[in-house]
C-alpha cells in the first residue's frame, strides 16, 4: 500500500488526499486572502512540503471552538457568530503543520509552525473555492473531520 499524502492546489483552492498518485478525495478550501508567501505576519499561505506535526481536536463534536489550539468547551452556532462576527474561527479539527524546507518554509521568519498554520474547520458560511483566510487553509467541518480520520501525524502535505 502507497502512503497518503495531501496536495493542496492554490488555483484550484482545493485539497486532494491521494494514495500514491490516485486521488481518494478531494475537497474545496479558502486559503490566504494575500495569497502565497512565507514570510511571518504576511498574512499569506506557505508553499511547499509540509507535514502534518500536531493533529488536534479528536474526539470534539463538531462545531467545537478553538482558541490557542486548546476547545474552549464552546460550540460554534449563531450566537457566537453574532457576538463576534469578525472573527477567524478555528473550528472542529486542527492538523498543524510544519515546514520541511529550510530557507523556504522552516526556520527563521519562514518557518511555518511558528506561523501556526493549520488546516482547520470554519463556519457553514464562510466561502470555500476562494481565498479568503488569514493564511491558514479553511476546510467545512464535515470535510474535515472526515480527513482527519485518514491522516496520521506525519503525513506528507505539499502546497503549490
Amino acid at each position: 500500500m502507497s502512503a497518503r499524502r495531501i496536495l493542496v492546489d492554490l488555483a484550484a483552492q482545493s485539497l486532494a488526499l491521494l494514495e500514491g498518485e490516485r486521488v481518494l478525495v478531494r475537497y474545496p478550501i479558502s486559503t490566504a486572502r494575500n495569497g502565497p508567501g512565507e514570510q511571518r505576519d504576511s498574512g499569506c499561505t506557505p508553499r511547499g512540503m509540509h507535514r502534518v506535526r500536531i493533529r488536534i481536536g479528536a474526539g470534539c463534536p463538531e462545531g467545537t471552538v478553538f482558541v490557542g489550539r486548546r476547545a474552549t468547551g464552546e460550540r460554534y452556532g449563531p450566537e457566537l457568530a453574532k457576538r463576534d462576527p469578525e472573527r477567524d474561527w478555528i473550528l472542529t479539527r486542527i492538523l498543524w503543520l510544519t515546514g520541511l524546507e529550510f530557507g523556504r518554509n522552516r526556520g527563521g521568519c519562514v518557518d511555518t509552525l511558528c506561523r501556526y498554520i493549520y488546516i482547520h474547520g470554519c463556519p457553514d458560511t464562510e466561502p470555500m473555492g476562494k481565498p479568503v483566510s488569514h493564511g491558514c487553509i479553511r476546510m467545512r467541518n464535515r470535510d474535515l473531520m472526515e480527513l482527519f480520520d485518514q491522516v496520521p501525524t506525519g503525513t506528507p502535505v505539499e502546497i503549490r
